[in-house]
């Protein structure tokens, strides 16, 4: 039942975010500048910046992720050709 539950919260997240995203993206530039609406959200420059720094950072991680595991992977295969090259 917990699942469902976590579930359902990230599902709700997600929509969210998702709505408000393309509220800010593709309504916003059609209200007038000084109408109350723009007070919740941000400069429309930070539409594009958010995406690409995240994009940035996931890639970052990914990428660290891969080349820790081919190390260690590498490490494992050079210590079993040493142990074997002794035997």
């Amino acid at each position: 039942m917990l699942d469902r539950l976590v579930g359902l919260a990230m599902l709700a997240i997600a929509c969210t975010v998702f709505l408000y995203y393309t509220i800010w993206t593709l309504l916003m530039p059609f209200v007038d500048d000084d109408h109350l609406l723009h007070s919740f959200f941000p400069p429309r420059v930070w539409a594009i910046r958010i995406p690409v720094i995240l994009i940035l950072l996931g890639t970052a991680v990914v990428g660290s992720f891969l080349g820790v595991v081919m190390i260690q992977s590498n490490r494992k295969k050079a210590a079993k050709a040493k142990a074997a090259k002794k035997a």
